[in-house]
């Protein structure tokens, strides 16, 4: 239960879903968290962690902000010291269930500017701090989404291709820091941003379809998300850099299918 001791980690999206559930585990691996939502829920986050015998602080801030992600870098090393991980978790859906062509272009950057921005973002301004220490981890959550069409909306999409893109370019750009960049792209996880599609599926009685379509045929949880950004966070991933890795149930590993070998 040690595998992040003596680290101090940043968690955007810390309010509910991945954020909360990545949040409690590294801190009961040992890790000093900031907590980061612009939702006042994040504060219960906090608390949570706080009342289990962790450490962590809460921050009202918005991922998209330059001045609030830099902040929040800030405020990790003032206030321990130092910034060993930071989790560029912070995602919207957005556009709802418009159809593509009747997006306009403020349905884009609303989605850009935190998806891909934000991430930007948090790369930018960890670096600045790691560097110096010549050491970090750097994840981001990206989707499968954007690596295949149909698991999203197409500026959701985008930006998380956007995504995967950028931690692939990103561990380059720190060459010879021993900073590293992954991203990881969750399949269909239960959270509040698919609550409107358990919700459509439970009122059609279809929510024991969800997920299907992976060779586990179910969705996934929080916690299997969190599992993943631990190991990226650790020293155990230390070879690990550049990469976007799905924790999909499998649905990445083959394009659908009616029927399986085997049968």
């Amino acid at each position: 239960m040690d595998r992040l001791k003596g680290k101090v980690a940043i968690v955007t999206g810390a309010a509910s879903g991945i954020g909360r559930a990545t949040s409690k585990l590294f801190a009961a691996e040992g890790a000093k968290v900031v907590c980061v939502d612009r939702a006042k829920e994040v504060e219960d986050t906090a608390k949570a962690i706080q009342d289990a015998g962790g450490t962590a602080l809460a921050l009202i801030a918005d991922a998209s902000s330059e001045t609030d992600v830099a902040g929040a870098v800030d405020t990790a090393v003032k206030e321990f010291g130092k910034l060993d991980v930071f989790y560029a978790n912070a995602g919207v859906s957005g556009g709802g269930q418009r159809p593509f062509f009747e997006l306009d272009a403020n349905d884009w950057r609303q989605i850009l500017d935190v998806n891909l921005i934000g991430v930007f973002l948090a790369i930018k301004h960890a670096a600045r701090v790691m560097i110096p220490n010549k050491k970090g981890s750097i994840v981001c959550t990206a989707s499968v989404a954007g690596i295949r069409s149909g698991a999203g909306g197409g500026p959701y999409s985008a930006s998380k291709a956007g995504v995967i893109n950028l931690a692939t370019t990103a561990a380059n750009y720190l060459t010879g820091t021993n900073v590293r960049v992954n991203a990881i792209c969750p399949g269909i996880i239960e959270t509040g941003m698919t609550k409107p599609i358990f919700d459509y599926a439970k009122q059609r009685g279809t929510a024991d379809r969800i997920g299907q379509l992976n060779p586990l045929k179910r969705y996934g949880v929080p916690e299997e998300i969190a599992a993943m950004a631990l190991f990226l966070a650790s020293d155990e991933a230390s070879y690990v850099n550049g990469q976007h890795i799905a924790v999909d149930g499998g649905l990445t590993s083959s394009m659908p299918v009616t029927g399986r070998i085997g049968r």
